[in-house]
């Protein structure tokens, strides 16, 4: 099957009452995983940092976005920009620390050397060469914008604003004040799925949490749990409820509600009082996805370490009960005995959002050639 075929043997336009997920193929095929590297991950705003990380003049994170490696780093004059990490010279990484500070960026390779602001400064023992404008040879340059406590970049430069994409989803998260948390530690999963079907399982309306997460389900008002959709964004929430079930997700997990907020194609966060995680899944092939956790906490003081590690391992508990599953869901999109399923129209109308918003993207992907 073409990757047009199966692009179109989706139904974008059926209603939840009456839609399927997206086909199996879409998650197995390397023909969909290539578009979709094109058509989403180039074309959306993805996060590639935290706003710790580049606060001063000089700090800059690295991060691969859609198979291209790219530095963000904050000017002497600044400005934080973005730039893919790729020497003009012969193609090597010009930054080769995840994150850090520096007056100049430096390719270890035959030391070319840039500004902050991208600019190419010292070409050493290139005397004699002819036709070389030193201008046009700086660091090609990305979007990248703020929000909250996160860098985005878009590698598509006639891409909106951030802001524009994330339309309501900056009035619904403000007042929760995010800014009050602090971060504390990270946590990354290499699972053995695609990157949706860990999506998927996010989306679901908390449809698995009964069944695979005894611990969580025990602080959750599960029939009150609602599903909200806008824009390019889902938030899941539910009311909060004192449980003696499981004492540590309990004494970890406070507050009068808890909320998971789903930002397309590939970026979730979830609060309760004085707690955020956020979670970012990337691609990376057909069958494989990297999930980056990011743990922030209203104190992050020494005296504050031992609980602030056990609401980690909380979340990683219920991490790894999702990873088996997720997994198991790999192996059996596979099977000759499935090719797509039915949504709870209760429980998933957010999965069934993801789906539609990926189809259009797809759908210009294959528009576009």
């Amino acid at each position: 099957m073409t990757v047009n075929e199966m692009v179109a043997s989706y139904d974008a336009t059926a209603p939840l009452a009456e839609a399927s997920t997206i086909p199996a193929s879409w998650y197995i095929d390397a023909k969909i995983a290539e578009l979709e590297r094109q058509a989403v991950f180039s074309r959306t705003w993805q996060v590639i940092g935290r706003e710790d990380q580049v606060e001063k003049p000089g700090q800059f994170v690295t991060a691969t976005v859609a198979g291209e490696p790219l530095v963000a780093v904050r000017g002497q004059d600044g400005v934080l920009r973005a730039f893919y990490n790729v020497c003009r010279h012969h193609a090597a990484a010009v930054v080769t620390e995840a994150c850090g500070q520096a007056s100049i960026l430096h390719c270890p390779y035959h030391g070319w050397n840039y500004g902050l602001d991208g600019a190419l400064k010292g070409t050493p023992e290139f005397d004699g060469v002819k036709n070389f404008d030193r201008e046009s040879n700086g660091l090609v340059p990305v979007k990248v914008e703020t929000w909250e406590k996160f860098v985005f970049a878009n590698l598509d430069p006639e891409a909106p604003s951030l802001s524009g994409f994330l339309a309501g989803l900056v009035k619904r998260v403000a007042p929760l004040g995010l800014c009050k948390l602090r971060y504390f530690t990270t946590k990354t999963y290499d699972i053995r799925c695609n990157w949706k079907v860990f999506v998927d399982n996010y989306l679901d309306g908390g449809y698995h949490v009964p069944h695979l997460h005894k611990g969580l389900n025990s602080v959750l008002d599960y029939k009150q749990y609602t599903i909200e959709n806008e824009d390019r964004y889902c938030l899941q929430s539910s009311p909060m409820v004192r449980s003696e079930g499981d004492t540590e997700t309990a004494s970890t997990r406070k507050g009068s509600r808890a909320y998971y907020f789903w930002l397309y194609p590939n970026f979730m966060f979830n609060y309760y009082e004085g707690y955020l995680d956020t979670n970012q899944v990337i691609p990376l092939d057909v069958d494989h996805c990297r999930v980056i956790f990011d743990f922030y906490f209203g104190d992050v003081s020494d005296a504050a370490r031992a609980y602030n590690e056990q609401s980690v391992a909380v979340a990683n508990r219920v991490q790894d009960e999702d990873l088996d599953i997720c997994e198991a869901v790999q192996k059996g999109l596979k099977s000759r005995a499935y090719r797509a399923g039915r949504l709870s129209v209760r429980r998933e109308a957010g999965e069934h959002l993801f789906h539609r918003l990926l189809a259009a993207d797809l759908n210009q992907g294959v528009s576009r050639g």
